[in-house]
């Protein structure tokens, strides 16, 4: 299923097809793929995405007074006021249809750039295809930390990996002991995926770096009819932190398994994913409170920073939800490939790449709590610093790192 194939410009702009033809000579257009899953289990999460991605276009192609990248401007300058226009595709969370639609795009479409896309499976098909092609590919929010080691020269990615995320949880565990609290034995769950799998290796190595016995690590089936037999393994471990790296689906599934079999965690520290979204805690999120989840983004830092709230409630606008870890960083995708597009002054890939390659730009004029935004070598932004959020009184507080938190963690959970 093809999203938005007419010929409208986002961010409120006329369709160019409703112009006179000499206005139309006059309206360039940079056209970017956007690849997400829009139907099937996770349809959710690319409906909040195109959302999201209308909502950086807006910004790029209308003038806003925010101190983000294009927002002052109308259009890209570099490329004469040009427009932002975005074809979204459904990958239906199926790695050989994200390869497929991939390449639509680009043969098809005439994609500079594809930006995507939630599954980091899907990722691996859809970057080697960009790379086949040399477009220019943004990872906006897949955290395999395998991604940006294949030696691939297209590949960008400016937030954290489960590398950065997972020290950030240690990190966290460590600062608690020294507090006095029992932190001693740790459970991994985790999907099959490239997601989960490198997820649990990752926490595996730092927690025999740190000295943390792990006393269960269970990989399941992702999206499984049942997890009865793996929490049962769980509940027989009973380790004082449960590390859950598990989509929405499968992530409620656990949660509804362990209320039915009577396992409590002490603890839960999540690697995200379904642990992010609304859905999750619309279905079980009364069973849970106190839940900590890593992130990108802290809704916390607009106190400091009132153009993260007032771009949180342009977005809000539109899809009825702050923005969460996951639309924050479709949203900063888009921003910092336009970004790269418009210092080009091209939609030629290679000129594209090069200028995702000099691109260095302050946290101050993002909307999240990072550094700044530096690709390395590999196309890592090893900038981007990873925040703790709790689940309390039915919102998530930032708790960690002491820099961005506002409020000391409850611990243990509720």
């Amino acid at each position: 299923m093809i999203i938005n194939r007419r010929n409208v410009l986002l961010g409120g702009a006329a369709s160019v097809a409703l112009l006179p033809l000499a206005a139309r000579a006059q309206t360039p257009e940079v056209v970017i793929g956007v690849i997400y899953p829009l139907s099937g289990a996770s349809a959710q999460i690319g409906v909040d995405a195109q959302k999201a991605f209308e909502t950086a276009a807006d910004l790029i192609n209308t003038k806003h007074d925010f101190d983000l990248p294009l927002a002052r401007d109308i259009g890209l300058p570099g490329l004469g006021g040009a427009k932002v226009r975005l074809v979204f595709a459904d990958h239906q969370a199926d790695p050989q249809k994200g390869r497929a639609e991939a390449e639509r795009l680009i043969t098809q479409e005439k994609v500079c750039a594809i930006v995507g896309t939630y599954q980091s499976s899907v990722a691996v098909t859809v970057s080697q295809i960009c790379e086949r092609y040399q477009i220019p590919f943004i990872s906006a929010d897949n955290s395999s930390p395998s991604l940006h080691r294949r030696g691939l020269k297209f590949y960008f990615r400016a937030a954290p990996h489960d590398e950065m995320f997972s020290t950030a949880m240690f990190d966290f565990f460590d600062a608690q002991k020294k507090k006095g609290q029992k932190i001693e034995t740790l459970a991994l769950f985790h999907e099959d995926t490239i997601f989960g799998t490198d997820s649990a290796s990752a926490q595996l190595k730092l927690a025999a770096e740190r000295g943390y016995k792990v006393v269960a690590d269970i990989k399941y089936r992702a999206n499984s009819p049942s997890l009865t037999a793996e929490v049962q393994q769980l509940k027989a471990a009973d380790a004082d932190v449960l590390m859950p790296s598990s989509y929405t689906t499968d992530g409620i599934l656990l949660i509804k398994t362990m209320g039915e079999l009577g396992y409590k965690a002490k603890n839960i520290v999540a690697q995200d994913a379904g642990f992010s979204e609304k859905a999750l805690y619309d279905a079980v999120g009364d069973k849970i409170p106190g839940v900590i989840s890593r992130g990108s983004f802290s809704l916390d830092l607009a106190a400091k920073r009132p153009m993260v709230g007032a771009i949180n409630e342009l977005y809000k606008q539109r899809s009825g939800k702050d923005f969460n870890d996951y639309s924050s960083r479709q949203f900063m995708g888009l921003i910092v490939m336009a970004d790269a597009i418009n210092r080009a002054k091209s939609t030629d890939g290679e000129k594209i790449r090069d200028a995702l390659v000099a691109t260095d730009m302050p946290g101050e004029q993002t909307i999240m709590p990072w550094s700044r935004v530096k690709f390395d070598e590999m196309g890592q932004n090893n900038f981007a610093d990873p925040v703790l959020l709790q689940y309390n009184g039915g919102k998530f507080v930032t708790v960690a790192p002491p820099q961005a938190a506002v409020a000391e963690a409850i611990w243990p959970m509720k």
